[in-house]
């Protein structure tokens, strides 16, 4: 992504922009994310890692490219963002996705010590924030996640639930 010279420990993410909410801007990236994965066939989910007020990982779901059950939004920014920080610590982190995370996703934001996880939809079939789990506040792991969630709820589910009707209309239907 970009030079770590960039970084900025100081950053507060509140001081953004004025008349924008906290959180809105940075997940209006993610929507990015997510309606390119709706263009490649995939399930419309995105996500983007924010460190020092700056992307460091931005990512999309690739389960169907990559024949590979675990390349979710969500795992593949925090791998990006790993990389891009050089530690699987990703203490300094902010995650937006923009589905609620699901367990495997979940488990993995945990041990990767994201300390801020904001969100988009809920996903009443398989959420692990809130829907069926609440795995950021379990009292018995060692690692708690601050997490936002409903952020441009309505858009992040408008884009997911447009992908499915696509997809029960079939190919060729339109529109």
């Amino acid at each position: 992504m970009n030079d770590s010279d960039d970084f900025d420990e100081d950053y507060e993410p509140e001081a953004q922009l004025p008349g924008v909410l906290p959180h809105d801007r940075w997940m209006r990236l993610a929507l990015d994310e997510a309606r390119a994965a709706a263009a490649e066939d995939e399930v419309p989910v995105g996500a983007i890692v924010v460190a020092g007020g700056r992307v460091i990982a931005s990512a999309h779901n690739q389960r169907e490219q990559l024949a590979d059950p675990t390349a979710h939004a969500e795992m593949i920014a925090l791998t990006q963002a790993a990389a891009a920080l050089g530690s699987w610590r990703l203490e300094g982190c902010v995650l937006y996705v923009t589905l609620e995370p699901c367990p495997m996703c979940a488990g993995a934001i945990l041990q990767a010590r994201v300390p801020i996880v904001v969100w988009g939809a809920a996903d009443p079939k398989a959420g692990a924030v809130e829907s069926l789990y609440k795995l950021f506040e379990d009292s018995r792991l060692n690692h708690r996640v601050d997490h936002v969630g409903h952020v441009l709820a309505d858009e992040c589910g408008r884009v997911l639930t447009e992908f499915f009707r696509g997809k029960r209309r079939g190919p060729g239907a339109g529109g």
